[in-house]
């Protein structure tokens, strides 16, 4: 169905919010920031701020449902014949040759990860972001696979893919915050994603394998 005109406004109004607060907190910080502060700028209520983001976190990464359902997507649309874990790479790949900000991979990178790494509730909520996207791959496993209650290969298997995700975001993370090119960093990046399979073992290789239509 087409967004209507009400929930346009509804989505608008929401990323303006909180593109002001996400500006206000890489300027000052994300504890010295108030939500009065975002209100203001924003030039609305409190009480709308909170309607929109139940919690202060939620200002500054708004993303998080995109974040915990990303690596379960790549999955649900691995194509015939590939594997889950093939699924992960591709697209992981696909969004480091693409220089997809969602990766880390524009100027402002290390920018947003100082405000996160200088507050102990940004860290908290990305931790709790991280653990909770591990629990929806693991349960997309078990889903795609038909595996039985008790069987350990979806969260071993969660848990490799989550390892690659992270260890890339990581290294990208470390290496824009340095001033490098993004360009040259996604060169950088692709090696390590082939690195990275190369460890990986058949079992998880070969774990939910699309059968062929």
């Amino acid at each position: 169905m087409a967004e209507g005109l009400r929930e346009r406004k509804k989505r608008q109004t929401k990323q303006r919010i909180s593109d002001i607060a996400t500006g206000l907190f890489l300027e000052h910080g994300f504890v010295t920031v108030t939500i009065a502060d975002i209100a203001e700028a924003a030039d609305v209520s409190v009480n709308t701020v909170y309607n929109y983001f139940p919690a202060k976190e939620d200002l500054f990464l708004d993303r998080g449902e995109d974040v915990v359902d990303r690596l379960s997507r790549y999955v649900r649309g691995r194509r015939d014949g590939e594997s889950a874990a093939d699924a992960v790479l591709r697209e992981l790949g696909a969004d480091v040759e693409g220089l997809s900000p969602g990766v880390g991979l524009f100027p402002g990178w290390a920018d947003f990860m100082k405000v996160i790494t200088e507050a102990q509730p940004l860290r908290s909520r990305l931790w709790a972001i991280q653990q909770e996207a591990l629990d929806h791959l693991t349960e997309t496993l078990a889903e795609e696979t038909g595996a039985a209650g008790g069987d350990p290969l979806p969260a071993l298997v969660a848990g490799q893919l989550s390892w690659i995700h992270g260890t890339l975001m990581g290294w990208i993370g470390d290496e824009m915050a340095k001033g490098r090119e993004a360009a040259e960093v996604s060169r950088e990046a692709l090696v390590l994603l082939d690195e990275m399979r190369s460890l990986l073992g058949e079992k998880v290789l070969n774990y939910a394998v699309r059968a062929a239509k």
